[in-house]
């Protein structure tokens, strides 16, 4: 590679957390600059901190940021970057970002605006794959016009029925119908999901396999028609539709799947004209029948479990790709022991998983053999309630999967983080399950469904070792500077007054006919009236939370009164109604 060219390039990262010191760590070894953009919430954050250059957005939520395409190439522009990396989420799957990175004269880090549109439309994917001759199930051609057409589906193919967005993925717009009468409801859900998170509406139904295995191909491209798979991942452990652990390879397959995922997912990618790195998602059902279910054109959350196996550092490959280089890789390599992916979200496992929101009073990272970490927080860190709950990602290696399951309990055990609620002890418990550890009976709703262990619940706390500080930042032509005093030179009572109000919060009067917020988020429909009777069970109102829906249920039968106000944001745990 021509090492001159790459110190002239300067790669802006539009993206935040984890994925951004990802990034930058990767341009640190192929000595390429890198510019971090930040939200207000992640001035004091790691990626703005660790980039060679940060630069504000000027706002606090995802729209204002980093969704606002024109402000992220205008910064590009002044940062006189040559490159745009878009992570994942955010805009990466976006059509029309890929082409304003393009049509400002930058080198995009991913697929063509076409390739984005073909395999990001769910439905067009299914044709192509279906052109391949790729394992499918029963499905929509096109996009569904109402929620009758969603029932007519079901009533000819049978249930359960999965309600997809046409456009995303990530678990957003995503409902899954298992009863005719709950079709309606699930679609109009997935509807409004999918256009809060992905600006349309589009939906199409399949058929769901039930109790399914989700299993996927990395594959990765270049400018000249080499496309290498470069193996197999498990991701079968999901709440709400959305990953928790990840392993490569994928275990407990037969040849014969192993040999159909590797070749129809290069397939799929040629006929797209694929280049950059994806990934090829399936089902597998409990007897063994594959279905394809989507593409995602961009680099996936659980990527560094195919690096440890595969010996790929799969971020420097994108950024060659997009150099114009070739692969360094051109044969799909043998798996190189085992990894393991553990997500390390702040949620409440306890609670539904619910998410949780404030600043770490203590994050400290296990290390040892076979153990990698990668995060975008630290100690003090704050994590933000207008973004995704992903706060890091612990992967374990070993030579077999057992002994990947042993350092995982090790590293585990290890691992401590304080202030806000983490999926930790959810992630102990399920390294004594059988059926992950041994029989792997796991499956997309098996946490829903057979996960029974009674987990604490977790209380949000200040850690009373640590003095706040009032902290300044001053930005100068994308360089941050922060200036910090102790809170106390200038607020005595400061500490004492946060302290007591986490009391107050923490002790709240909760009564049995209290109707409890499930999450932090916002009310945004009732479905009863003030004074209506409800049912032990009924969903009563729809709150919202990073653009995913969630019901609240009727935890009795009663006269619901004392409605909080729709639109109004809510704790976890904070009364929103009483049903007496």
């Amino acid at each position: 590679m021509n090492t001159q060219q790459q110190m002239t390039e300067k790669l802006l990262i539009a993206n935040r957390g984890e994925i951004a010191v990802r990034i930058i760590n990767a341009c640190r070894d192929m000595g390429i600059a890198s510019v971090a953009v930040y939200a207000d919430d992640d001035i004091g954050s790691m990626h703005v901190e660790l980039a060679d250059e940060a630069w504000g957005l000027a706002g606090a939520t995802a729209s204002e940021t980093y969704l606002n395409i024109a402000s992220i190439i205008d910064i590009a522009k002044k940062s006189k970057a040559t490159m745009i990396h878009p992570g994942y989420g955010f805009l990466s799957e976006r059509a029309e970002f890929a082409q304003a990175v393009i049509d400002a004269g930058l080198k995009w880090v991913g697929p063509s605006p076409t390739a984005i549109e073909k395999l990001g439309d769910k439905i067009q994917a299914r044709k192509i794959a279906a052109s391949v001759g790729a394992p499918l199930v029963q499905g929509t051609q096109e996009p569904l016009n109402n929620a009758d057409e969603a029932l007519l589906f079901a009533q000819e193919h049978g249930l359960p029925i999965a309600i997809k967005a046409a456009f995303g993925g990530g678990g957003r717009g995503l409902k899954v119908a298992w009863k005719l009468e709950e079709v309606k409801e699930l679609y109009d859900s997935a509807v409004r999901e999918a256009k809060a998170a992905f600006g349309r509406g589009e939906c199409f139904v399949e058929q769901y396999l039930d109790q399914p295995r989700h299993v996927e191909a990395q594959v990765i491209a270049d400018q000249y028609g080499h496309v290498v798979v470069l193996g197999t991942r498990d991701c079968s452990l999901q709440r709400r539709n959305q990953k928790l652990v990840e392993e490569a390879p994928a275990p407990f397959i037969s040849d014969e799947i192993y040999q159909e995922i590797l070749t129809s997912a290069k397939n799929i990618c040629q006929a797209a004209n694929y280049v950059g790195a994806g990934t090829v998602e399936y089902l597998l059902s409990r007897d063994g029948k594959l279905s394809f279910l989507e593409v995602n054109t961009r680099l996936q959350v659980e990527h560094p479990v195919t690096e440890e196996t595969a010996n790929v550092d799969l971020v420097v490959e994108q950024i060659r790709v997009a150099l114009g280089h070739e692969l360094s890789i051109k044969e799909s390599p043998k798996p190189q022991g085992h990894a393991i992916e553990f997500r390390i979200n702040a949620e409440d496992p306890s609670r539904g998983f619910i998410p949780a929101f404030g600043t770490l009073g203590l994050f400290e990272a296990p290390s040892g053999n076979g153990v990698r970490v990668d995060t975008g927080v630290r100690t003090g860190s704050l994590v933000s309630s207008h973004f995704d709950s992903l706060m890091a990602k612990l992967i374990i290696t070993g030579a077999t999967r057992d002994i990947a399951i042993a350092r995982a309990k090790r590293a585990l055990k290890q691992f401590k983080i304080e202030g806000v609620a983490s999926v930790l002890d959810f992630h102990r418990a399920i390294l004594n399950e059988p059926d992950f550890t041994e029989d792997f009976k796991v499956h997309t709703r098996w946490i829903e469904n057979d996960f029974k262990q009674d987990l604490k619940a977790t209380k949000r706390s200040i850690p009373q070792h640590q003095q706040p500080m009032l902290l300044s930042y001053i930005e100068i032509d994308g360089k941050l500077h922060r200036l910090g005093l102790p809170a106390g030179m200038f607020a005595q009572n400061a500490v004492s007054t946060i302290n007591t109000q986490v009391e107050q919060t923490q002790q709240v009067d909760v009564r049995p006919e209290h109707l409890l917020a499930p999450i932090n988020g916002v009310i945004s429909e009732w479905k009863v009236q003030d004074g209506e009777q409800v049912q032990e069970g009924q969903v009563v109102a729809i709150m919202e939370a990073m653009k995913m829906e969630v019901q609240v249920l009727a935890h009795k039968t009663g006269q619901i009164k004392r409605l909080k106000e729709q639109a109004t944001t809510c704790q976890a745990d904070q009364v929103i109604a009483e049903i007496n």
